[in-house]
């Protein structure tokens, strides 16, 4: 925060650290840049400060660090100069005299957009794998193997993994690593879709195929051609449309559902699974020659309990992410809550891990973590310990129900997080809010649409 007034520095800075932020003060051009130069995520810049003319620190804030938000100041309310602002790089604009409430605002939205950017030039930086945590042998394995089959001309990948080790990021990675990374990368949950919509997704539709289809649509193979296709928990797609597949990788032609032209399109095709194919073929739920032709090149996500010494740097990853995605100051884990997180044997893998972290820091009001504040680890275990089934028995589909709509309700509404709280993705939240009629009758319709990254 830089303004030459103490009063309004004194009342910004008040009213922002009673909203969790973290505040540097500075009265001067000098004392900004190296306040910036110290890590900042989002800068309060006064127009008018001494040492500085017009917009001169401002263009130079941005030459240092573009994806910071600044926020100019300035008793000059005229729309022009805001406009003008606005035009050299500033995220927002607010006028003297200002409410503080208004303020904080803006510097939350600030924070999340911080927060954003660097996520994004993180996914889309030089290192590729950089966003798989781990530097234990199993991982390392990994991310060793991951440039090597990027880098093959190899048209398939299958990876596998329980639930919540990591395969969406090992897919991104090899996307990324590849020719193809200028490209599209698309991805879409096998599970979360009925076979007849899953298969309109994949290969697209002609205008009247079915009842709602109102006009022509391309399926995610024609808008990821040049570059890659994720399908996650490809174990659960139904026999007739793993015909049409294999059909697909083996010719790459396929057919809009309800056309009859032949399409082409130039996909890698890197799927997912978290039960064993194998077995699948065996009781003749997966066909065999589409699983060879899927495991031409296959990679094997350890769990978490296989390398318990990625926890440490799990956490603080996770706890840097948190603090800044959150607006939190929580800075340590104390030898307990370390020794509670080595311990537990993370059924959920690293998912889970993720899920502990994010709720021990959004409900901390500490800045260090204790084996308090990680108590519901023993309760969330799937463990056939921890739950019991009533006497009376109990309606499945009104338990899923009543999770979903606690976990909107907990967050707000914000379906992503919703899903981070069931170990599900957005993909299969959104299944579910339709099946039990929690989408909008206008919007019910998007609900196979493929998931896209921001996470």
């Amino acid at each position: 925060m830089a303004d030459d007034e103490r009063l309004i520095r004194w009342s910004l800075r008040d009213r922002l650290e009673r909203a969790g932020c973290e505040v540097i003060e500075a009265a001067t051009t000098a004392e900004t840049v190296r306040g910036f130069e110290s890590g900042v995520d989002v800068v309060l810049l006064d127009y008018c400060l001494p040492g500085t003319v017009g917009f001169e620190l401002l263009d130079k804030l941005r030459e240092l660090d573009e994806d910071v938000p600044i926020v100019m100041i300035t008793a000059h309310s005229s729309v022009d100069h805001a406009v003008l602002a606005m035009k050299r790089g500033a995220y927002h604009y607010v006028a003297k005299p200002f409410e503080l409430d208004e303020v904080v605002l803006v510097v939350e939205r600030g924070l999340e957009m911080t927060y954003l950017r660097r996520r994004v030039r993180e996914l889309t930086s030089g290192d590729k794998i950089s966003s798989i945590v781990g530097e234990s042998t199993p991982m390392r394995k990994v991310k060793a193997l991951i440039p090597r089959i990027a880098s093959s001309p190899a048209s398939t990948v299958l990876i596998t993994g329980e639930s919540g080790t990591g395969k969406d990021l090992a897919a991104r990675a090899i996307h990324q690593r590849s020719d193809r990374c200028d490209e599209a990368f698309v991805n879409i949950t096998c599970s979360a879709l009925p076979a007849t919509l899953l298969e309109s997704e994949l290969f697209g539709h002609e205008r009247g195929a079915f009842t709602d289809a109102k006009s022509r649509k391309q399926g995610l193979f024609e808008q990821a051609s040049g570059g890659t296709v994720f399908l996650d928990e490809i174990g659960e797609m139904q026999l007739p449309l793993q015909a049409k597949l294999l059909r697909f990788l083996e010719e790459k032609r396929f057919r809009r559902v309800g056309g009859n032209a032949e399409l082409h399109a130039d996909v890698r095709v890197v799927a997912a699974t978290n039960v064993d194919l194998r077995q699948g073929v065996r009781e003749g739920t997966f066909r065999e020659d589409l699983y060879y032709r899927l495991a031409v090149l296959t990679i094997h996500l350890p769990p978490l309990r296989e390398r318990v010494g990625d926890v440490d740097l799990l956490v603080a990853f996770f706890l840097e992410r948190f603090n800044r995605q959150l607006g939190k100051k929580v800075r340590n884990v104390s030898a307990d809550a370390l020794k509670l997180l080595r311990t537990h044997p993370w059924p959920g893998n690293v998912r889970e891990l993720r899920n502990a972290l994010e709720r021990a820091v959004l409900l901390s009001d500490h800045e260090t973590l204790t084996a308090h504040d990680f108590e519901l680890l023993g309760q969330t275990s799937i463990d056939d310990t921890q739950f019991h089934l009533p006497a009376g028995g109990v309606d499945v589909r009104d338990l899923e129900r009543s999770l979903v709509e606690q976990a909107l309700e907990r967050t707000g509404g914000n379906q992503t997080r919703a899903a981070t709280l069931l170990g599900m993705n957005r993909d299969q939240i959104r299944y579910r809010m339709q099946r039990y009629g929690m989408l909008p009758r206008s919007r019910s319709k998007s609900a196979g649409s493929r998931s896209r990254s921001a996470e």
